[in-house]
């Protein structure tokens, strides 16, 4: 089932001739520019050419000044300051940005990251009793803590001071279906507060640090939680006498974080990324430079990819399969030796996250090709038993990708489900889970979701927000707890209540520029690297020629992931393609629409009579000294 697409070429106008002739580039890089939002020649040079001066003043964050002061006047007080960060990339990036910080100003301070399995995300009450018995004076959450609010009344119950800087969206129902008396204040919470049809619920920590809590002016909304911590870092550095350059020094860690967090690289992320991709390659930091050497990458040549495909992986691999401890010592490593094994460590870990994430992606699609009723639906909510629940995320990601719909992976909780008591699901009829394949009446489910542009996970998640024991996360990824015999109602009521159309469901395929691959040049590749880093939000260029000829095809890699073809325009011009993944659909495609002996002939290099479209980003190919171009292709029809 091929996924439903829309190709259409961006036609956004300016003088390109103009940026071209002032930024001395190429008026297709102009255009690729233009084709990301750039308006204005001051709006360019800060694109092409931002740096930290370009970034928001810290303190227009609110809570975050204050939340430097009170750390300030905790580290002189000497009391004892414990962190709470998250099992994950951001959180073991923020974690570690606040503990050497912290370290660094002479605090009393440590850490603690939640067990994936043992605890589930963020603060919980174990965690508290446990730094309440260890006499913590003060808990500082990172990446998490905005929808903790029962937990953190229960930290103040006990006398805590608690602090929380975070970046996921605070609790709110919208003021139309607020029930009578919601608006009443609530010691477990801030006086809720009422914005834009909202009514927010925020823990009744002491401070609150996070972009997305009603009133804050801090102008750029998207930033990861290590980021949020660099922020309230930085503000402590100026108040406790170290220099801008040791808050710099830690910017690759936000950076860092940013890209393996999956946040949008434009505005302030697209700055905070290119300053930490110029400190990480240049590191100091021995675990950091032990985990490049174990995916044996070239400091010098790092780029975002690299973050989000092969050292990012790698430090959430220990808090999936292990726990997220063994990234963050691997971070505060003082050795070689001791870096040097933890990165070999970490390496193996998502070795083996990889090959049980191909299991359950097989199985997934496999019940979703053989069931009509999940091709139907709109919102896919697949229960896959025997998924590790730590890469119900991923899996969750790559069917997303696949099919282009949201996408919720449940599997069985591995672990119990803290305090669930203390938000119930309610009742349900004993045949609420009938019809669902393979879903039982008893015990608990854990889950994962992956969204689409055009639908808001986390609201639609707050509009059943009965069926969930836990749950939080933002428009694109949520994560949630609930009952198994809810399942089936989850699917029902996602669906029901779902209103994307049907051109929604077709994925955009914005091209940048249709250029014929003849067009394609070593200085126009090279151009490209201006645009860096790519990602979320500032995606590499995407361009597209029509009507190829496939001379030839053949499947490599030690994976069996690659199609490498040989396509002709229709001047003649001939270049090398490659196509990246499972090279099953693209066969079955090809085979839908010339037939089985097309197939045949295509890959057995013979004469065929296929021509189709490609979207593709050119490079440049480097073998044994010798170097060429081709093509990495994206989409085809």
């Amino acid at each position: 089932m091929k996924k439903k697409e829309k190709w259409y070429v961006a036609a956004k106008k300016a003088d390109f001739s103009a940026i071209a002739a002032k930024f001395g580039i190429d008026q297709v890089t102009a255009r690729l520019i233009r084709n990301r939002g750039i308006i204005g020649m001051e709006s360019i040079e800060e694109y092409l050419h931002g740096d930290l001066s370009s970034l928001h003043d810290p303190g227009l964050m609110k809570g975050g000044r204050e939340a430097a002061e009170l750390l300030a006047d905790k580290i002189q007080s000497k009391k004892k300051i414990r962190i709470i960060g998250d099992y994950d990339i951001d959180g073991v990036c923020a974690t570690y940005i606040l503990y050497r910080a912290i370290s660094a100003c002479g605090g009393n301070v440590d850490y603690e990251i939640p067990d994936r399995m043992k605890d589930g995300y963020g603060l919980n009450k174990r965690l508290i009793a446990f730094a309440c018995e260890e006499q913590v004076d003060t808990i500082l959450t990172c990446d998490n803590g905005i929808a903790a609010i029962e937990e953190i009344a229960y930290a103040k119950e006990k006398g805590m001071t608690v602090i929380v800087t975070d970046h996921h969206e605070p609790l709110f129902v919208t003021a139309d279906d607020a029930e009578e008396g919601q608006e009443r204040e609530d010691p477990a919470v801030r006086i809720p507060m009422l914005h834009e049809n909202r009514i927010y619920r925020l823990p009744a920590a002491d401070i609150v640090v996070n972009p997305h809590q009603p009133g804050c002016l801090y102008p750029y909304k998207k930033l990861c939680g290590a980021a949020v911590a660099w922020k309230v870092v930085y503000m402590l550095y100026c108040l406790m006498g170290h220099t801008q350059a040791e808050a710099d020094e830690l910017l690759a860690f936000a950076g860092f974080a940013t890209v393996g967090d999956v946040m949008d690289l434009d505005g302030e992320n697209r700055i905070l990324v290119k300053e930490g991709l110029k400190r990480l390659r240049r590191t100091k930091n021995p675990g950091m430079n032990a985990l490049i050497r174990a995916n044996n990458l070239e400091p010098a040549a790092l780029t975002s990819y690299h973050i989000g495909f092969v050292l990012g992986p790698c430090i959430n691999a220990s808090g999936r399969l292990d726990t997220a401890k063994r990234s963050l010592r691997l971070l505060l490593s003082e050795t070689e030796e001791e870096a040097e094994e933890i990165a070999a460590q970490l390496k193996e870990l998502n070795d083996e996250r990889k090959a049980m994430t191909e299991e359950a992606e097989k199985a997934a699609c496999a019940l979703i090709e053989s069931d009509e009723r999940y091709q139907k639906d709109r919102v896919l909510v697949i229960y896959l038993p025997e998924c590790h629940e730590s890469i119900a995320g991923i899996v969750a990601g790559r069917l997303r990708e696949r099919y282009y719909k949201p996408t919720f992976v449940l599997t069985d909780a591995q672990a119990p489900v803290e305090d669930a008591e203390n938000e119930p699901a309610e009742s349900v009829a004993d045949d609420a889970g009938a019809g669902e394949p393979g879903v039982s009446e008893s015990g608990v489910v854990k889950g994962s979701g992956r969204s689409i542009e055009a639908y808001s996970m986390f609201e639609e998640m707050v509009k059943c927000q009965d069926l969930f024991l836990k749950f939080g996360g933002h428009p694109m990824a949520a994560g949630f707890s609930l009952e198994k015999n809810r399942v089936a109602d989850m699917r029902r009521r996602l669906n029901e209540n779902c209103t994307l159309t049907e051109d929604e469901l077709a994925e955009k395929v914005s091209i940048d520029v249709a250029m014929p691959i003849n067009y394609i040049s070593s200085k126009v590749v090279e151009e490209l690297s201006l645009l860096e880093p790519f990602g979320k939000g500032n995606e590499k260029p995407l361009f597209a020629d029509t009507s190829l000829f496939v001379v030839s095809a053949r499947i490599l890699g030690k994976n069996k992931n690659v199609v490498k073809m040989r396509v002709q325009n229709r001047q003649g011009y001939t270049m090398d393609a490659l196509l990246f993944g499972d090279p099953e659909p693209f066969q079955a495609y090809v085979r839908q629409k010339f037939g089985e002996k097309e197939v045949q002939n295509v890959f057995g290099g013979r004469s065929n009579r296929i021509h189709m479209d490609f979207t593709y980003y050119p490079s440049i190919d480097e073998y044994m000294g010798r170097t060429s171009l081709q093509l990495i292709i994206k989409n085809y029809r």
